[in-house]
């Protein structure tokens, strides 16, 4: 599969939103288009030949991780309730035994 054909697919999975209408929601689509922006930078990273191009592409890629912590800690401050079930989530891994404090 081509390059091209590549990031046709991708975008094509890219979901498709009506207008957001408030700050959760444009905070939430913003977290979405950052975990694909990752998706595809990393995809394409691996298909770099050249090394400077992967180093650059995986750069991007660790950017734009930084963008979702920057996002969820905006959406922290907008919706009360996924800070609370954020909470919930870390105590259910650590009685799963995956988080270690």
């Amino acid at each position: 599969m081509k390059l091209r054909d590549k990031l046709d697919e991708v975008m094509k999975s890219v979901p498709q939103y009506d207008e957001p209408t408030t700050d959760k929601e444009l905070l939430r689509q913003a977290i979405v288009a950052e975990l694909d922006a990752i998706s595809l930078y990393e995809y394409m990273a691996r298909k770099a030949q050249n090394r400077w191009v992967k180093k650059v592409l995986l750069e991007i890629a660790k950017e734009e991780k930084h963008h979702i912590h920057e996002f969820e800690e905006m959406l922290e401050k907008v919706d009360k309730e996924y800070k609370e079930q954020e909470a919930e989530a870390d105590q259910e891994l650590r009685d799963m035994g995956i988080k270690v404090d």
